[in-house]
Protein backbone atom coordinates (compact mmCIF):
# COMPACT_ATOMS: atom_id res chain seq x y z
CA UNK A 1 0.00 0.00 0.00
CA UNK A 2 1.58 3.00 -0.60
CA UNK A 3 1.27 6.32 1.92
CA UNK A 4 0.22 9.65 0.38
CA UNK A 5 2.03 12.33 0.37
CA UNK A 6 0.46 14.49 3.42
CA UNK A 7 1.47 11.20 5.21
CA UNK A 8 4.60 10.88 4.53
CA UNK A 9 5.07 14.42 5.60
CA UNK A 10 3.44 14.14 8.34
CA UNK A 11 5.97 10.83 9.19
CA UNK A 12 8.95 12.82 8.62
CA UNK A 13 7.74 16.04 10.67
CA UNK A 14 7.13 13.70 13.67
CA UNK A 15 10.54 12.06 13.13
CA UNK A 16 12.00 15.54 13.65
CA UNK A 17 10.26 16.61 16.70
CA UNK A 18 12.84 16.59 19.55
CA UNK A 19 13.87 13.55 21.07
CA UNK A 20 12.04 13.31 25.14
CA UNK A 21 12.88 10.67 27.44
CA UNK A 22 10.49 7.86 28.30
CA UNK A 23 9.68 9.21 31.22
CA UNK A 24 9.79 13.06 32.43
CA UNK A 25 11.07 13.85 35.57
CA UNK A 26 8.92 16.08 37.67
CA UNK A 27 10.24 18.86 40.00
CA UNK A 28 8.71 20.50 42.52
CA UNK A 29 10.04 23.54 43.59
CA UNK A 30 9.51 26.64 45.87
CA UNK A 31 11.59 29.43 45.35
CA UNK A 32 13.07 30.98 48.49
CA UNK A 33 14.54 34.02 46.60
CA UNK A 34 14.10 36.04 44.04
CA UNK A 35 16.93 37.84 41.15
CA UNK A 36 16.92 41.16 40.08
CA UNK A 37 18.60 40.81 36.71
CA UNK A 38 18.51 37.96 34.06
CA UNK A 39 22.21 36.79 33.78
CA UNK A 40 24.69 34.24 33.59
CA UNK A 41 24.61 33.11 37.60
CA UNK A 42 24.78 29.38 39.91
CA UNK A 43 21.23 27.43 38.68
CA UNK A 44 19.02 26.91 41.26
CA UNK A 45 17.86 24.09 39.31
CA UNK A 46 19.63 21.43 36.81
CA UNK A 47 16.65 19.79 33.98
CA UNK A 48 17.27 17.36 31.55
CA UNK A 49 14.96 17.78 28.22
CA UNK A 50 11.20 16.78 28.66
CA UNK A 51 11.14 17.42 32.79
CA UNK A 52 8.84 19.12 34.20
CA UNK A 53 8.52 22.23 36.68
CA UNK A 54 6.13 22.75 39.16
CA UNK A 55 6.37 25.87 40.77
CA UNK A 56 5.27 29.53 41.64
CA UNK A 57 6.22 32.73 41.29
CA UNK A 58 7.87 34.19 44.37
CA UNK A 59 6.64 37.01 47.08
CA UNK A 60 8.10 37.30 50.17
CA UNK A 61 6.04 39.48 53.18
CA UNK A 62 5.50 43.12 52.60
CA UNK A 63 6.62 43.51 48.99
CA UNK A 64 4.84 44.51 45.52
CA UNK A 65 2.10 42.50 46.00
CA UNK A 66 1.47 43.21 50.10
CA UNK A 67 1.55 47.53 50.52
CA UNK A 68 2.36 50.28 48.45
CA UNK A 69 5.95 50.90 48.10
CA UNK A 70 6.93 47.65 48.59
CA UNK A 71 10.05 46.61 46.99
CA UNK A 72 9.39 43.95 43.71
CA UNK A 73 10.20 40.58 44.45
CA UNK A 74 12.22 39.57 41.63
CA UNK A 75 12.18 36.51 39.12
CA UNK A 76 12.79 32.64 39.85
CA UNK A 77 15.69 31.04 38.06
CA UNK A 78 17.94 30.53 36.93
CA UNK A 79 17.73 26.63 35.37
CA UNK A 80 19.94 24.84 33.43
CA UNK A 81 18.72 22.21 30.87
CA UNK A 82 20.64 19.66 30.21
CA UNK A 83 22.48 19.70 26.46
CA UNK A 84 21.18 22.82 25.80
CA UNK A 85 23.81 25.04 23.28
CA UNK A 86 23.62 28.39 21.50
CA UNK A 87 23.22 26.21 18.64
CA UNK A 88 19.72 25.21 19.52
CA UNK A 89 16.12 26.34 20.44
CA UNK A 90 15.07 25.97 24.43
CA UNK A 91 11.49 25.30 24.31
CA UNK A 92 9.02 26.10 27.12
CA UNK A 93 5.39 24.85 27.26
CA UNK A 94 3.45 26.58 29.33
CA UNK A 95 1.52 23.81 31.17
CA UNK A 96 -0.47 26.06 33.82
CA UNK A 97 -0.38 29.46 34.82
CA UNK A 98 -3.17 30.13 37.88
CA UNK A 99 -3.80 32.98 40.54
CA UNK A 100 -2.79 31.91 43.93
CA UNK A 101 -4.29 34.38 46.10
CA UNK A 102 -7.23 36.23 45.95
CA UNK A 103 -6.23 39.94 45.27
CA UNK A 104 -3.87 41.57 42.28
CA UNK A 105 -2.26 44.65 42.38
CA UNK A 106 -2.02 47.59 39.48
CA UNK A 107 -0.34 51.06 40.74
CA UNK A 108 -0.33 54.63 39.25
CA UNK A 109 3.20 55.72 39.90
CA UNK A 110 3.98 59.21 39.63
CA UNK A 111 7.11 59.49 36.91
CA UNK A 112 6.75 55.86 36.95
CA UNK A 113 6.37 53.91 33.81
CA UNK A 114 3.39 54.80 31.63
CA UNK A 115 2.24 54.88 27.53
CA UNK A 116 0.08 58.08 28.27
CA UNK A 117 1.33 60.26 30.40
CA UNK A 118 4.87 61.42 31.64
CA UNK A 119 7.38 58.68 33.08
CA UNK A 120 11.06 58.68 34.18
CA UNK A 121 12.08 58.12 30.44
CA UNK A 122 9.74 60.79 28.81
CA UNK A 123 9.34 64.43 30.62
CA UNK A 124 6.12 66.29 29.55
CA UNK A 125 5.17 69.48 30.49
CA UNK A 126 2.22 68.71 32.74
CA UNK A 127 2.08 68.00 36.04
CA UNK A 128 2.82 63.69 36.87
CA UNK A 129 -0.62 61.67 37.59
CA UNK A 130 -1.49 61.23 41.34
CA UNK A 131 -0.30 57.79 42.57
CA UNK A 132 -2.56 55.33 43.25
CA UNK A 133 -3.28 52.02 43.65
CA UNK A 134 -5.73 49.66 42.68
CA UNK A 135 -6.44 46.41 44.61
CA UNK A 136 -8.35 44.30 42.11
CA UNK A 137 -10.75 41.07 44.20
CA UNK A 138 -9.80 37.28 42.49
CA UNK A 139 -12.90 35.26 42.14
CA UNK A 140 -10.75 32.45 41.19
CA UNK A 141 -13.65 29.85 40.89
CA UNK A 142 -15.59 32.40 38.70
CA UNK A 143 -12.13 33.13 36.65
CA UNK A 144 -12.89 37.04 37.22
CA UNK A 145 -10.85 39.84 38.36
CA UNK A 146 -13.63 42.63 40.56
CA UNK A 147 -12.71 46.52 41.26
CA UNK A 148 -14.88 48.74 43.11
CA UNK A 149 -14.84 52.37 41.30
CA UNK A 150 -16.68 54.48 43.42
CA UNK A 151 -16.64 57.22 42.01
CA UNK A 152 -17.97 56.12 38.29
CA UNK A 153 -21.34 55.84 37.68
CA UNK A 154 -21.23 51.91 37.79
CA UNK A 155 -19.36 51.58 40.90
CA UNK A 156 -17.97 47.92 40.31
CA UNK A 157 -16.27 46.17 37.16
CA UNK A 158 -15.88 42.76 36.55
CA UNK A 159 -13.49 41.22 33.85
CA UNK A 160 -12.91 37.61 32.99
CA UNK A 161 -8.96 36.97 34.06
CA UNK A 162 -6.50 35.60 31.16
CA UNK A 163 -3.26 34.81 33.47
CA UNK A 164 -0.21 35.16 31.68
CA UNK A 165 3.44 35.70 32.55
CA UNK A 166 5.27 38.94 31.29
CA UNK A 167 8.58 37.26 31.66
CA UNK A 168 10.35 33.99 30.57
CA UNK A 169 13.80 34.59 29.57
CA UNK A 170 17.35 32.75 29.06
CA UNK A 171 20.12 34.62 30.12
CA UNK A 172 21.34 37.30 27.17
CA UNK A 173 24.63 37.42 25.21
CA UNK A 174 28.15 37.56 26.61
CA UNK A 175 28.49 38.78 30.04
CA UNK A 176 25.44 41.10 29.46
CA UNK A 177 22.96 41.42 32.91
CA UNK A 178 19.51 42.87 31.98
CA UNK A 179 17.20 44.78 34.51
CA UNK A 180 13.78 42.36 35.06
CA UNK A 181 12.02 45.54 33.38
CA UNK A 182 14.00 45.26 30.16
CA UNK A 183 12.43 42.41 27.81
CA UNK A 184 15.01 41.85 24.31
CA UNK A 185 15.97 39.08 22.28
CA UNK A 186 16.78 36.87 25.28
CA UNK A 187 12.83 37.22 25.57
CA UNK A 188 12.94 38.76 29.46
CA UNK A 189 9.73 41.72 30.66
CA UNK A 190 7.77 41.03 27.12
CA UNK A 191 4.51 41.19 28.79
CA UNK A 192 2.95 39.70 25.87
CA UNK A 193 -0.54 38.57 27.09
CA UNK A 194 0.28 35.08 24.62
CA UNK A 195 2.26 34.08 27.11
CA UNK A 196 -0.35 32.06 28.56
CA UNK A 197 -1.03 28.37 29.34
CA UNK A 198 -1.30 26.20 26.61
CA UNK A 199 0.90 28.26 24.76
CA UNK A 200 4.80 27.50 23.77
CA UNK A 201 7.61 29.76 24.14
CA UNK A 202 10.82 29.10 21.67
CA UNK A 203 13.58 31.37 23.26
CA UNK A 204 17.28 31.70 21.29
CA UNK A 205 19.88 30.55 23.55
CA UNK A 206 23.00 32.46 24.16
CA UNK A 207 24.96 30.44 26.82
CA UNK A 208 25.76 26.41 27.62
CA UNK A 209 22.19 25.27 29.57
CA UNK A 210 20.32 28.53 28.71
CA UNK A 211 19.96 30.05 31.91
CA UNK A 212 16.34 30.22 31.90
CA UNK A 213 14.02 32.65 34.06
CA UNK A 214 10.29 33.08 34.18
CA UNK A 215 8.18 35.22 36.95
CA UNK A 216 6.03 38.40 36.81
CA UNK A 217 1.68 37.01 36.79
CA UNK A 218 -0.27 38.92 35.26
CA UNK A 219 -4.28 37.76 36.14
CA UNK A 220 -5.09 39.81 33.66
CA UNK A 221 -3.66 42.63 31.14
CA UNK A 222 -4.73 45.03 28.32
CA UNK A 223 -2.40 45.32 25.19
CA UNK A 224 0.49 48.06 25.73
CA UNK A 225 -0.33 47.46 28.90
CA UNK A 226 -0.23 51.82 29.26
CA UNK A 227 -0.90 52.26 32.87
CA UNK A 228 2.70 50.40 33.46
CA UNK A 229 1.38 46.97 35.64
CA UNK A 230 -1.16 44.28 34.66
CA UNK A 231 -3.32 42.90 37.32
CA UNK A 232 -0.23 42.00 39.28
CA UNK A 233 -0.60 39.07 41.15
CA UNK A 234 1.56 35.59 42.48
CA UNK A 235 1.15 32.36 40.41
CA UNK A 236 1.42 28.83 40.50
CA UNK A 237 2.78 27.22 37.17
CA UNK A 238 4.01 24.50 35.85
CA UNK A 239 6.56 24.20 32.76
CA UNK A 240 7.97 21.37 30.94
CA UNK A 241 11.26 22.06 29.04
CA UNK A 242 12.61 20.45 25.83
CA UNK A 243 15.76 20.81 23.02
CA UNK A 244 15.56 21.46 19.89
CA UNK A 245 18.84 20.43 18.66
CA UNK A 246 20.94 21.63 16.00
CA UNK A 247 17.96 24.97 15.30
CA UNK A 248 18.78 28.40 15.79
CA UNK A 249 16.72 31.60 16.10
CA UNK A 250 16.65 35.25 16.82
CA UNK A 251 13.88 36.00 18.80
CA UNK A 252 11.43 34.77 21.01
CA UNK A 253 8.75 32.88 19.40
CA UNK A 254 5.09 31.77 20.29
CA UNK A 255 3.04 29.15 19.48
CA UNK A 256 -0.91 28.48 20.86
CA UNK A 257 -3.57 26.65 19.09
CA UNK A 258 -4.66 28.67 16.37
CA UNK A 259 -1.43 30.70 15.71
CA UNK A 260 2.31 31.22 15.21
CA UNK A 261 3.85 34.38 16.47
CA UNK A 262 7.31 36.41 17.06
CA UNK A 263 7.71 38.80 19.57
CA UNK A 264 10.10 41.72 18.74
CA UNK A 265 11.00 44.22 21.57
CA UNK A 266 13.44 47.06 21.45
CA UNK A 267 12.15 51.51 20.53
CA UNK A 268 11.19 53.06 18.63
CA UNK A 269 7.86 51.00 18.26
CA UNK A 270 7.92 50.60 14.53
CA UNK A 271 11.54 49.09 15.17
CA UNK A 272 9.61 46.52 17.20
CA UNK A 273 6.96 45.62 14.82
CA UNK A 274 9.54 45.32 11.96
CA UNK A 275 11.20 43.02 13.92
CA UNK A 276 8.51 40.85 15.13
CA UNK A 277 7.10 41.04 10.90
CA UNK A 278 10.08 40.18 9.45
CA UNK A 279 10.66 37.19 11.70
CA UNK A 280 7.35 35.76 11.42
CA UNK A 281 8.10 36.18 7.39
CA UNK A 282 11.29 34.04 7.77
CA UNK A 283 9.33 31.48 10.25
CA UNK A 284 6.97 30.70 7.23
CA UNK A 285 10.14 30.95 4.73
CA UNK A 286 12.12 28.35 7.05
CA UNK A 287 9.22 25.61 8.38
CA UNK A 288 6.64 25.79 6.11
CA UNK A 289 8.22 26.28 2.49
CA UNK A 290 6.84 29.34 1.79
CA UNK A 291 9.00 31.39 -1.07
CA UNK A 292 10.31 35.36 0.93
CA UNK A 293 8.13 37.10 -0.91
CA UNK A 294 5.02 34.88 -0.68
CA UNK A 295 5.60 35.04 2.91
CA UNK A 296 5.85 38.46 2.67
CA UNK A 297 2.54 38.80 0.79
CA UNK A 298 0.46 36.30 2.87
CA UNK A 299 1.76 37.64 6.05
CA UNK A 300 0.61 41.06 4.90
CA UNK A 301 -2.80 40.00 3.98
CA UNK A 302 -3.36 37.40 7.12
CA UNK A 303 -1.31 38.12 9.72
CA UNK A 304 -2.35 39.99 13.14
CA UNK A 305 -0.28 42.19 15.05
CA UNK A 306 -0.10 42.57 19.12
CA UNK A 307 1.34 46.02 20.65
CA UNK A 308 1.89 43.95 23.99
CA UNK A 309 3.75 46.59 25.52
CA UNK A 310 4.99 50.37 25.56
CA UNK A 311 6.33 50.94 29.03
CA UNK A 312 8.78 49.31 29.27
CA UNK A 313 12.50 50.03 28.37
CA UNK A 314 12.04 48.34 25.12
CA UNK A 315 8.58 48.22 23.39
CA UNK A 316 7.30 44.34 22.95
CA UNK A 317 5.20 44.13 19.24
CA UNK A 318 3.64 40.38 18.67
CA UNK A 319 3.33 39.39 14.66
CA UNK A 320 0.76 35.84 14.89
CA UNK A 321 -0.23 34.21 11.87
CA UNK A 322 -2.96 32.10 12.00
CA UNK A 323 -2.13 27.91 11.66
CA UNK A 324 -5.49 27.63 9.70
CA UNK A 325 -3.58 29.16 6.74
CA UNK A 326 -0.27 27.20 7.01
CA UNK A 327 0.75 24.23 5.30
CA UNK A 328 1.91 21.12 6.72
CA UNK A 329 5.34 22.20 8.68
CA UNK A 330 8.17 20.87 6.91
CA UNK A 331 10.50 18.03 8.39
CA UNK A 332 12.12 20.12 10.85
CA UNK A 333 11.36 22.28 14.30
CA UNK A 334 9.95 24.25 15.56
Amino acid sequence: MRASLPCLIGLAAMLALPARPTLAEVHKFTPTTGVPTFAVREPVLRLKPGDVVESQTFSKPGDYYDRAGGPWPGEVGPFVIEGLTPDDTLVVKILKVRPNRDTAVSAVVPNGISAVAGDNRTRILNDPLPARRYVWQLDRARNVGILDIPNSASKRIELPLRPMLGRVAVAPAGQEAWGGLWPGNFGGNMDASDVREGATVYLPVFHEGGFFYFGDGHALQGDGEIVGSGLETTMDVTLQFDVIKGRKIAWPRIEDETHIMVAGSIRPLVDAFRIAQVELIQWLVDDYGFDRMDAYQVVSQAGSTRVANVVDPNYTVVAKFPKSALPPRLPKAP
